[in-house]
């Protein structure tokens, strides 16, 4: 109930500063289980990202998010219980695969589990390599892979900045159904699971137009200077740009021809064997508000 509640007073209200748009809502399925797999740009994402939707989109938040102290972390508790979000322990190990289970018990149940595949926000506003724990929940729950890409919303609350930009117009893109029926039974395979991960990133590129790096998000972050985000554009190992992609958040809803212009060969490639992935830290929003 928390979850509609929110939707029908907050709906409105963005709607009338922000005038957000959307495509290819139509994408996701009406009934039954699917997997919105979303690049994750900002704290925005959170908000825009479901609002063109008529289901619920459950997301595994973390449990961060439930724990906090003070006026601020009765807030952060209250919306996120008040919206349905469940919390998930993100230390690893047996935790990760406590999270694992909890996705397949949501889609179990027929519902929209939405997770962002990347593990954290982009640092610099470029699409970074993908988690395999978006693969095991495709594989295991046998569910369809929704490619979601949130656009302009690095630009209308980028990292470091509490209050969104009004000058900004932020959209999202929901493309085609994936179906990975073909790797049934393969969902223990390392090889199998980096395939289907980078298929996911594929096509999250060629709706967001960004810039796509082969190297963990979080990495990457650690590498910034404290207290200030790379720049957007700047060199890093496996970098790969399309060739005629847009800026990131820089499309509007006329310009989606002109993203994605990368082939396959180019872009997202299988990077063989790689560790356990903490299935949790791909499948929940992994920064709060001002956060980098």
């Amino acid at each position: 109930m928390g979850y509609w509640v929110a939707k029908a007073i907050l709906g409105p209200i963005l709607a009338i500063l922000f005038r957000p748009w959307s495509e290819g809502a139509d994408n996701v399925p009406r009934e039954g289980p699917a997997i919105l797999a979303w690049n994750h740009l900002s704290f925005s994402d959170h908000f825009f990202g479901p609002l063109p939707l008529p289901r619920k989109v459950t997301f595994l938040a973390k449990s961060e998010y439930f724990t906090g102290r003070g006026l601020k972390g009765l807030i952060s508790k209250a919306f996120f219980r008040g919206v349905g979000q469940i919390p998930v322990d993100r230390t690893g190990g047996e935790a990760s695969e406590r999270a694992l289970r909890t996705g397949l018990r949501v889609l179990a149940e027929g519902k929209l589990l939405g997770i962002y595949p990347e593990g954290t926000r982009t640092p610099d506003g470029r699409l970074y390599r993908g988690k395999t724990g978006v693969a095991r929940l495709a594989l295991e729950s046998g569910a369809p892979v929704i490619p979601c890409a949130m656009i302009g919303t690095f630009e209308l609350q980028p990292p470091g900045r509490l209050l969104p930009r009004l000058s900004i117009r932020p959209g999202t893109r929901f493309g085609k159904p994936l179906d990975f029926s073909r790797y049934a039974g393969l969902e223990s395979d390392r090889l199998v699971l980096r395939a289907v991960t980078d298929e996911i990133m594929y096509a999250v590129m060629n709706l967001s137009g960004q810039v796509y790096v082969d190297e963990d998000a979080q990495r990457a972050k650690k590498r910034a200077k404290p207290g200030g985000a790379a720049a957007p554009g700047a060199a890093a190992p496996g970098a790969a740009a399309p060739d005629s992609a847009a800026a990131p958040g820089a499309a509007s809803p006329d310009s989606a021809a002109a993203l994605g212009a990368a082939s396959p060969d180019s872009a997202v490639t299988p990077a063989g064997p790689v560790p356990p992935d903490d299935a949790a830290e791909e499948a929940v929003p992994s920064s709060t508000p001002g956060a980098s």
